[in-house]
């Protein structure tokens, strides 16, 4: 009680605090940073009037996931920029940096595949997700690595750049097959290759038309020149460009590079499409699915600017859409219109009042123009056309928000594509929810129980004795609960016994159950056959008077879920490979396997920490946690200089001898 009552001050002191600083907010562009309790920054935003859009989050109603980013703020910083295309940039550097929990974050490893070119004598051609600036030519970014990799597939045919990446001392077969120049071999002029570099640049820019065209023409050249294996090849050839551009769905008059973004949010969650149009086609396009937590729009806007910090290959012109106001109606549903939309109506609204009332004065018509303004604004509406210029003002590339015609129609087909990837999430989220409740349903059935809402499972850990531990998890209704999760460290068995360890472990939780009153399980899994489940049975009915069943799930030679035993004495269950109940045990065991093993490298690595610095004469166990605190770990340590160990209050001599002891463990 004591701790809720400190925890309520605390947050009534933060808000006084956070109060106060909104008064001082300027009206000036920039970048905010909410922090929590702990100064930990959990938020990074960027704002046209920092004073607007801090404010916002601390007045009026959120939804869900906003309220859940608020309750966390116990403080925040800003900082003032001259423009909005340098809070943009602030913005995209601060979200890098510091990995705010809540922000919209691009990890390396959603890096997307490039084509390159590289800047060598001998270039070559080949995929990578690393944009360096070395001089070479990337194209791209292509949505997975498949599409890069057939692109390159098909362009090693038709191109013969050298394929090795060590100069070999004798030609390869690629030679032979006619898909390299042997510059290991032979002198190949410098134009030879700028040529085949500029018909490359041309194709992967759109211009694959006017290569068929010319592999069309060689191919009737070879035929009537009796050449057919190479006709076949040059056929072969055209075949492939089709496959490959038969995706392409839309066509504009013009012949500009384009990247058409579109994006849905729904339930907390943002879906974000890209649409790649080169030379006036539509050829890829790609989702991003994640969750979001403060302004729609802003979100995406960081997305954006993320997405293009580190590409290379800018497409001429980028299509954007216009914010998206969500209110959270009582039906659930959300209600959706655009900026530009509001500023229609707010300006077709003064008309009609100019029309009733002729006598509006230049200073009404300002106070309606900033009326509409703050209600926009109040309304989570953000500047579409400002970001937009911020991004061209960045990039050097035109950025527009298009409001009607085919452009408009571009973007509305990756909105809609980013509503419908957003709605097939949910209902495969809902079908595996649906399948799982009836596969423990199912489950229950089989093993004969009435009911089969909580399984418990357990598995137990160690290399040949050492470090032992066990792990529970629990499954309720067929899904994880990870918050009721625990880990154990054997205390009374010594070496590999898995009986008993199962035996110290199955007491030590249910005796906690029955002394605090915990729930139940409907049915205990352990990994292994008759032996863990014997073991388990006697401790709870023998010991504990407890009487629940317990089932044990023994593996193959492969180590993987082979069979399902119940009862006392333990009997196999026939159940197919292939059911939805089959599959359900296999993730408890996998789940639960997981977490043990897990648990016991954790272990592990701490003992081994404890045994290298223990055996240090004047290194006790006060030491030993401030080193590892220090300096984060032995590896650290290993690196670090004797000066390094003064602030430590330890001297030359015993910071050599750790120094010494522990290089000479790793030589």
């Amino acid at each position: 009680m004591d701790d809720f009552a400190n925890l309520l001050q605390e947050q009534e002191k933060a808000l006084e605090n956070i109060r106060h600083k909104l008064a001082l907010l300027p009206d000036q562009p920039g970048c905010y940073l909410m922090k929590n309790r702990e100064g930990t920054i959990i938020y990074v935003g960027k704002a046209k009037v920092l004073k607007n859009r801090v404010r916002s989050y601390f007045t009026g109603s959120h939804n869900g996931k906003t309220q859940m980013l608020v309750s966390e703020i116990r403080d925040f910083e800003y900082i003032v920029t001259g423009s909005n295309m340098e809070a943009l940039i602030l913005e995209c550097n601060l979200i890098k940096t510091h990995q705010p929990r809540f922000n919209v974050l691009l990890k390396d490893d959603k890096t997307y595949p490039y084509l390159k070119i590289t800047n060598e004598e001998h270039p070559r051609l080949e995929v990578t997700r690393r944009v360096l600036k070395d001089k070479a030519k990337y194209f791209g970014p292509y949505p997975n690595a498949y599409a890069a990799q057939q692109t390159k597939k098909l362009l090693d045919r038709m191109y013969p750049l050298r394929k090795c990446g060590v100069m070999p001392k004798e030609v390869c077969l690629y030679y032979h097959m006619g898909q390299c120049l042997a510059p290991c071999e032979k002198e190949v002029p410098e134009n030879a290759y700028e040529e085949i570099t500029g018909e490359i640049t041309s194709f992967l820019s759109g211009g694959h038309e006017e290569i068929k065209k010319e592999l069309q023409r060689k191919m009737q050249e070879a035929a009537e020149e009796l050449y057919f294996e190479r006709a076949k090849e040059l056929r072969d050839q055209i075949i492939h460009i089709d496959t490959l551009m038969e995706k392409q769905k839309i066509t504009t008059t013009d012949t500009r590079d384009r990247d058409v973004f579109g994006y849905a949010v729904d339930k907390g969650w943002m879906c974000v499409q890209i649409l790649y149009m080169r030379q006036g086609k539509m050829v890829q396009r790609n989702k991003s699915v994640f969750p979001f937590y403060g302004d729609a729009h802003s979100d995406f806007m960081s997305f954006v600017a993320q997405y293009y910090s580190d590409n290379p290959a800018l497409p001429q012109e980028i299509l954007l859409p216009g914010p998206l106001l969500l209110e959270e109606a009582d039906s659930g549903e959300a209600i959706e219109t655009t900026a530009d939309a509001e500023g229609e109506r707010s300006a077709e609204h003064i008309k009609e009042l100019g029309t009733q009332a002729p006598s509006v004065s230049s200073e009404e018509h300002e106070a309606l123009v900033e009326a509409q303004e703050k209600k926009a604004e109040a309304a989570g509406i953000v500047d579409a056309a400002g970001g937009a210029d911020a991004l061209q003002e960045w990039l050097g590339v035109k950025v527009h928000v298009p409001q009607r015609g085919l452009k408009k129609q571009m973007v509305g087909m990756a909105t809609d594509n980013a509503k419908v990837s957003l709605d097939e999430k949910f209902r495969l989220i809902e079908r595996d929810e649906e399948r799982t409740s009836v596969a423990a349903a199912n489950l229950g059935e089989v093993i004969g129980l009435e009911s089969l809402n909580r399984i418990e499972a357990f598995d137990n850990s160690n290399i040949q004795g050492t470090n032992p531990v066990s792990a529970m998890v629990v499954f309720t209704n067929g899904k994880p609960d990870k918050k009721e999760y625990r880990k154990y460290k054997i205390r009374s068995v010594i070496g590999p016994d898995d009986y008993d360890t199962m035996r110290e472990v199955i007491r030590r939780r249910y005796e906690r159950v029955l002394k605090e009153n915990l729930p139940l399980p409907d049915l205990i899994v352990v990994d292994g056959g008759k032996g863990q489940i014997s073991a388990a049975i006697d401790v709870l009915e023998n010991e504990l008077g407890l009487f629940i069943p317990v089932c044990g799930l023994v593996k193959d030679a492969k180590h993987k879920t082979a069979q399902l035993m119940v009862g006392d004495p333990p009997e196999p269950v026939n159940l197919p490979r292939d059911s939805q109940e089959f599959y359900l045990l296999q993730r408890i065991q996998d789940e639960v396997h997981r977490f043990a093993i897990s648990f016991h490298r954790e272990q592990r690595g701490k003992s081994m920490v404890s045994s290298k610095l223990d055996s240090i004469p004047g290194i006790g166990e006060k030491r030993r946690k401030m080193l590892l605190k220090h300096f984060g770990s032995i590896k650290k340590i290993k690196e670090a200089s004797v000066e390094d160990f003064k602030p430590l209050s330890i001297g030359e001599k015993l910071a050599t001898e750790i120094l010494n002891t522990l290089r000479e463990e790793e030589s």
